[in-house]
């Protein structure tokens, strides 16, 4: 897993394939292309092009939610959330090949998805955001602080990013608690310059992360 990744999203300025462009842009080797809501011929269309995308720039590309679309599209895997296939059904379906990621909100969904055969976890939300509906409890660092000591009394190593309404200033105190990377959208399409933002992000990430649970998936 990559310590920092970048979840695609629209604005009125920006489409899902600017976004991804201007992560790139700004050096991001991590791209999740988040589609909520768009029927699966567009999200076929726009994962096909910003796989070549992906590809000149030496990023990985994970589909949300659409397991079955991963062939078709040639992404490198897929992240499911809580409502989506099992991590262990999207196992058994696209092999061992692939790289599958699980949405957690407590050191229990963790535990769940790597005994399911997840590669990494997303958890969250670090704070309130408005990119994503029905959000779950928020954690802040006390939660992934309880989460990582968790994880170190169950002896389970799997790499986590903290996600959900994070900002380049929140960057030392989240990696501070030992959790993995993080995973980002919206502070970066917020931005002046969304590529040179995307720049800080990363060089924070990379200065701030200490020993963790960050190996590579």
């Amino acid at each position: 897993m990559e310590k920092v990744q970048f979840i695609s999203h629209f604005t009125e300025k920006y489409s899902y394939v600017d976004s991804v462009r201007l992560a790139l842009e700004g050096g991001c080797k991590w791209i999740q292309l988040r589609m909520k809501d768009a029927p699966e011929d567009e999200i076929v269309e726009t994962a096909l092009e910003v796989r070549k995308m992906c590809d000149r720039n030496g990023a990985v590309l994970i589909l949300d939610d659409h397991a079955g679309l991963v062939e078709k599209t040639g992404a490198d895997g897929v992240h499911l959330g809580k409502n989506d296939m099992p991590v262990d059904e999207a196992r058994r379906l696209l092999g061992r090949g692939k790289i599958i990621g699980g949405t957690a909100n407590t050191l229990e969904d963790i535990i769940m998805h790597y005994r399911r055969g997840a590669d990494y976890i997303g958890c969250g939300p670090f704070r309130f955001t408005t990119t994503k509906k029905n959000l779950s409890p928020v954690l802040g660092t006390q939660g992934y602080r309880k989460i990582v000591k968790g994880l170190e009394s169950a002896g389970i190593k799997i790499p986590v990013a903290a996600i959900g309404g994070i900002t380049l200033e929140d960057i030392p105190e989240i990696m501070a608690t030992g959790i993995g990377g993080i995973a980002i959208s919206g502070s970066v399409l917020k931005a002046d310059d969304p590529a040179k933002e995307m720049r800080r992000i990363i060089s924070a990430v990379e200065n701030a992360a200490a020993p963790s649970l960050a190996q590579n998936a």
